[in-house]
């Protein structure tokens, strides 16, 4: 698969060498939701107004997950903040993405037990190494983040989208912290989308860190 969408991107780097999601659940819903919505600002389909997701172009993009989430963006008569497509949209995409995926032979599909009882789905490469569009989605992010200057929209959106769900931290941990937290920052504010874009992509971003957030306190309540 070659230029693949964000939620794809984001799934190829929230799984680790052995199939394992890295970024748990619900994280890694609400994550590939919100690049959902990221895909579809970055393509003019939708805008935040007045702090509600709008569609002002229903036409599909031509990737199958994306237009689904699109013609439900659409279908829905109440207008909804980010936080609650978020949440909404969670939980019906990371099926279909991972299947895509697969089909693709970007990753396998490895059923199991754990300890013999309990089930268990991996999603390692379909290689045994690093999908190529992983490491194209790492490279692009490491130099942006790396080096000054401007970055591209789509990189900028990823690296951005990362940066909400957490993973920056697994991701730039060979690069100084000083320099990471700089770089995301300017990242995050510099002029790589229009002011349309910009908002809905902020409005996102602060969705994604908020849902992650609740999840986080959730499972600490629930676990003690």
């Amino acid at each position: 698969m070659s230029d693949l969408p964000l939620a794809h991107e984001l799934a190829l780097l929230a799984y680790d060498d052995e199939g394992v999601n890295r970024l748990g659940t619900p994280n890694l819903d609400y994550g590939l939701a919100g690049a959902a919505l990221l895909e579809l600002a970055l393509a003019g389909r939708v805008e935040v107004v007045d702090d509600r997701v709008v569609v002002t172009d229903p036409t599909p993009v031509g990737q199958p997950v994306l237009d689904a989430a699109l013609t439900r963006l659409g279908a829905e008569a109440k207008r909804r903040r980010p936080k609650d497509w978020i949440t909404r949209l969670g939980g019906d995409l990371r099926g279909p993405v991972l299947d895509e995926l697969v089909g693709a032979g970007v990753l396998r599909r490895e059923a199991g037990r754990v300890l013999g009882l309990f089930p268990r789905t991996r999603f390692p490469s379909g290689t045994g190494a690093e999908p190529a569009a992983e490491a194209s989605a790492r490279q692009r992010m490491h130099v942006a983040v790396a080096t000054d200057g401007p970055v591209p929209a789509r990189t900028a959106a990823l690296v951005s989208l990362t940066r909400a769900v957490g993973l920056d931290r697994k991701l730039f941990r060979d690069l100084p912290k000083e320099q990471v937290k700089r770089r995301l920052k300017e990242i995050g504010e510099g002029s790589w989308a229009s002011a349309a874009t910009r908002r809905a992509i902020e409005e996102t971003q602060a969705a994604l860190i908020a849902a992650t957030a609740t999840a986080a306190v959730v499972s600490t309540t629930t676990a003690s």
